[in-house]
């Protein structure tokens, strides 16, 4: 075929003896194919050196070969906030070899519907929604339209969506008792959001850590700003403080703005705890002891399980909870 045109599927049919209807179900793997006329029209594809017409395929297989990672927050947080770019590079991971394309959706204006009509639309095959807060309705409506998705992160609330998430509870739990056996006695934490699981557990499992009563709470977003007020809140409430866990490495970094500006010398007047381990946690002064989540792993094992549903796969864990551990540097 060299110096002529793409073969096409009827000259495919005619090379293989077949009709050009069973071209195409061999193509796609549609049943009703015997054999004999299966090993034909694979020998004639090879010999032709056919190509198939891939938007034909979608309209007959209905699968548009590509995935959506699917982002509950602003655009300006997204970039900010080193977490979501692991997780891109884990979902990437993940479709390694599918064949499969990726497309990143971000919460913009979630009122005019737009993202939930695009999802449901026939554009995406399934859905990886990451960041997600208590009362979305996305993953809920995106069941009902019968759209395979699966969750970073557990959801809070009675929606039955699989998701894949790391064990918050027990890195807290970890976090929490290493400021204690390290001599801390006034220990606070600065909370994540209490509107997302991750925030909820943190909390739960600092406070089972700990011996003393865990009422120093301050509460802050995912931002290093937030971490900064939360840091300011509780020096101010309680001056004496002198160990922080902080829901997050982004926290904490907003945390240790403030203490150097109120004076407070890190680990010497007070110790910090981070979670995450991301970069922001080796290029601080003095680099963080943090809780270490595989986030990279978060995306590939929950683009996995997606996959494994668009494939058919009937026994799949409803959750998948990833191990933590404790990083140990500088700020404790």
């Amino acid at each position: 075929m060299r110096g002529s045109q793409a073969p096409t599927l009827e000259a495919v049919a005619r090379a293989a003896g077949v009709s050009r209807s069973t071209v195409s179900r061999v193509i796609n793997n549609l049943p009703g194919v015997s054999k004999r006329a299966k090993l034909a029209v694979d020998r004639a594809i090879a010999e032709l050196r056919y190509v198939p017409n891939q938007a034909a395929r979608n309209l007959v297989t209905r699968r548009t070969n590509s995935i959506a990672l699917v982002v509950s927050e602003r655009g300006d947080r997204v970039f900010s906030d080193p977490f979501f770019a692991k997780i891109l590079r884990g979902v990437y991971a993940g479709m390694a070899g599918s064949r499969r394309q990726l497309v990143l959706l971000m919460d913009q204006d979630r009122d005019d519907g737009a993202l939930e009509a695009y999802l449901c639309g026939g554009h995406v095959d399934g859905a990886v929604v990451v960041s997600l807060h208590r009362g979305d309705p996305l993953p809920a409506r995106l069941v009902e339209a019968g759209l395979p998705v699966v969750l970073v992160g557990r959801p809070l609330g009675e929606v039955k969506v699989p998701y894949v998430d790391s064990d918050n509870f027990t890195g807290a739990v970890t976090a929490a008792r290493h400021l204690v056996s390290s001599g801390r006695r006034r220990i606070a934490t600065i909370a994540g959001p209490q509107d997302m699981a991750a925030g909820v557990d943190r909390l739960n499992g600092w406070q089972a850590g700990m011996v003393e009563p865990a009422d120093r709470i301050a509460y802050s977003d995912f931002s290093v700003d937030g971490g900064a007020r939360a840091m300011a809140e509780l020096l101010d409430r309680y001056p004496d403080t002198d160990g922080v866990f902080a829901a997050a490495d982004i926290i904490a970094v907003g945390a240790l703005r403030t203490l150097a500006e109120r004076g407070k010398r890190v680990p010497d007047d007070l110790a910090l705890v981070g979670f995450d381990d991301s970069v922001l946690a080796t290029t601080t002064a003095p680099q963080l002891t943090t809780v270490r989540q595989d986030v990279e792993e978060l995306g590939r094992t929950t683009t996995w399980h997606l996959l494994a549903q668009l494939a058919g796969e009937q026994v799949l864990p409803p959750s998948v909870l990833l191990p933590t551990e404790l990083v140990q540097r500088s700020s404790t």
